[in-house]
């Protein structure tokens, strides 16, 4: 008499339809090597909690329900699931997918990986990756990735690094990291980029500069960096642009005098 085994129940029978709905893919259980175990106790679902198919959500939930079996997913062929695993087994293992040909794994990698690995992935062919070493790194071996050829993980080290090493990083060639940097330099040291190239870093400059140093920057080819010093120069300093043509600007000085007037 053949072996008659237990089949799916209602609930599991309801799951498989709502899935065929929704066209989420639907694993085969006849072949799984979970049909007799996980399947029969409720700990898999077709269509909701799978780890047999190429579906991030399901081999997600079912990771989160059974970590203890992603280490045996790591060399998996299916890119998603190395990069779902990653999140998954111990952080001792980790480092064996460090050099994982997908960009999506190395970036699961970076995320969890001890500090001491980070720096083999430093120099990774993946902005992402790079940037969440930069994110990670500990400030005494940031400064190593400012001269990523990427700006948004130099912009990173720019954001974390120790205010005493910004200096370094002033002449940066993007305007987006120098105006980080401009941001978190120590008090005192902004007027080092008073001639910065970029009119948006300076705009930052002038609100952070001595009143006295803003006198440099009262004949600045941006307006907005002209109308700021205007606001912040000793007033007896607003007669050098007296012969300057902008209306504007001249307004600006006209209400600036009449409110020193008030005092």
């Amino acid at each position: 008499m053949p072996l008659l085994l237990p089949g799916p129940d209602s609930a599991t029978l309801e799951m498989e339809k709502s899935a065929r709905d929704l066209a989420m893919p639907i694993g085969d259980c006849s072949s799984c090597r979970y049909r007799d175990s996980l399947l029969i106790e409720g700990s898999c679902r077709p269509g909701d909690t799978c780890v047999a198919v190429e579906s991030g959500r399901q081999i997600f939930r079912f990771f989160r329900r059974h970590p203890e079996l992603a280490v045996n997913y790591m060399a998996d062929g299916f890119w998603e699931r190395r990069a779902i695993v990653a999140g998954f087994i111990p952080l001792q293992e980790l480092p064996k997918l460090i050099d994982d040909v997908d960009a999506t794994v190395r970036r699961s990698v970076a995320r969890r990986i001890p500090v001491m690995y980070l720096s083999r992935l430093m120099d990774d062919p993946d902005r992402e990756v790079r940037i969440l070493v930069a994110e990670r790194l500990p400030a005494s071996r940031l400064m190593k990735m400012r001269f990523d050829d990427d700006y948004l993980v130099r912009a990173m080290v720019a954001k974390k690094a120790p205010q005493g090493t910004l200096i370094h990083m002033m002449h940066d060639p993007d305007e987006l990291v120098r105006k980080e940097i401009a941001r978190r330099l120590p008090q005192g040291s902004h007027v080092l980029m008073i001639n910065d190239p970029s009119p948006v870093v300076r705009r930052s400059i002038v609100r952070r500069i001595t009143d006295r140093q803003a006198i440099r920057l009262l004949a600045d080819a941006d307006l907005i960096v002209q109308l700021e010093a205007i606001a912040r120069v000793p007033v007896d300093a607003l007669k050098l642009l007296d012969d300057d043509p902008d209306p504007d600007v001249q307004q600006a000085i006209a209400r600036r005098r009449e409110a020193e007037g008030k005092h």
